[in-house]
């Protein structure tokens, strides 16, 4: 397929990439690393200086090695999602362990550290290396399938068919398909969004089938129900996760079950991150982990 969409695009991109610091010319591939973990459902505007907090303590693998566990939940503070905290604290340990605390740039090696999956090898072997690779995040999924197939949003699961699309319309040139990846995306957060797409801004507007055809309604729209936060299993966790990691000293069980409303759903919390090695308990206590 012949991508007729890639010069315009690398246009707008070059007049309006936002200025993110692990997009910088002296970032590393560790900074990438942790920027992708960090951006997985959460906004740009929450992980920046989270993100910039993290690489002044720990800009290294072996900085945050070093520091344990329960240093990084406590920094990870409320990103959301605390595993990714775990994950990346165990990622530093095994690049140290295995790769000599440098992050490989090869896209096999990558998925071979904890918790990193297609999508983030990917992205820190296109963005962190320059290598060319298959990006494909819920911004480029929606792009695309706005732009070749004209339904408003891709499938909730994605499928080999938007793979194999993205993967036509890479460039094959490695620098031209780190662009492309960049672009892609960035258009996908400022312009083509799911709620409220800006097509008048847009430079592909003119090439995009689902404006063509009137901007049909999302289509599995019936499989996309969010759960709301207040109340759930996921906001218990996060309190008791809290208090936890606002106390240095362990904090008596009994005083984590009592302080949520819900005593049986904090039971649960305590247990779920007791079995995801979030926090551990200790005699009648709980605490974070003490790696």
């Amino acid at each position: 397929m012949v991508n007729r969409y890639a010069r315009p695009l690398a246009a707008w991109y070059e007049a309006n990439a936002r200025d993110l610091p692990w997009r910088a010319p002296d970032r590393t591939p560790w900074g990438v690393l942790v920027s992708e973990i960090m951006l997985q459902q959460t906004p740009v505007a929450r992980v920046e200086p989270a993100w910039r907090a993290w690489m002044e303590r720990w800009p290294t693998p072996g900085a945050l090695a070093d520091a344990g566990s329960a240093e990084a939940i406590r920094a990870w503070g409320r990103l959301g999602y605390p595993r990714r905290a775990l994950r990346l604290y165990e990622c530093a340990v095994c690049l140290v362990a295995d790769c000599g605390g440098v992050v490989p740039g090869d896209e096999a090696a990558l998925r071979a550290l904890p918790g990193i999956g297609a999508y983030t090898a990917a992205a820190v072997a296109s963005f962190a290396f320059g290598l060319r690779a298959v990006v494909l995040d819920v911004n480029i999924a929606r792009v695309l399938t706005r732009l070749v197939t004209g339904e408003a949003l891709p499938p909730p699961t994605s499928s080999a068919v938007e793979r194999a699309l993205a993967e036509q319309l890479l460039p094959r040139e490695a620098a031209a398909s780190v662009r492309w990846n960049q672009a892609t995306m960035e258009l996908g957060a400022l312009v083509c969004r799911a709620g409220a797409a800006a097509c008048e801004a847009c430079p592909l507007a003119g090439s995009c089938r689902w404006l063509g055809l009137g901007k049909p309604e999302d289509v599995h729209a019936d499989r996309r129900r969010v759960q709301a936060y207040e109340g759930t299993d996921r906001q218990a966790r996060g309190r008791v996760l809290g208090m936890l990691r606002e106390h240095p000293d362990p904090v008596a069980l009994d005083e984590v079950l009592t302080a949520l409303p819900r005593p049986d759903q904090a039971r649960l919390a305590v247990d779920t991150l007791i079995r995801d090695g979030l926090i551990v308990q200790i005699g009648d206590a709980l605490a974070l982990p003490s790696e």
